[in-house]
């Protein structure tokens, strides 16, 4: 395990103690699942703005390939 010193706003720690004295959990514990959760989140949202990004490259492409088989279906 990582050691790792932080500063955190006044307002946020205190909004934290009060939460950490109310549901019983360290203030450790509760800072790395708060980590954890925000990573899972950056992540998610990482790999939206790819998908994002491949889908806009092969739009062209895909459009021209829905046309050829509207057209394909049309002829029979």
């Amino acid at each position: 395990m990582k050691t790792v010193s932080l500063k955190i706003d006044d307002s946020i720690f205190g909004e934290t103690e009060k939460i950490l004295a109310r549901i019983r959990k360290s203030s450790n514990r509760y800072i790395n699942e708060a980590i954890e959760y925000y990573n899972k989140h950056q992540r998610k949202q990482i790999i939206e703005k790819k998908i994002e990004r491949e889908s806009g490259l092969v739009k062209t492409e895909s459009m021209a390939v829905l046309k050829d088989f509207e057209e394909n279906d049309y002829v029979e």
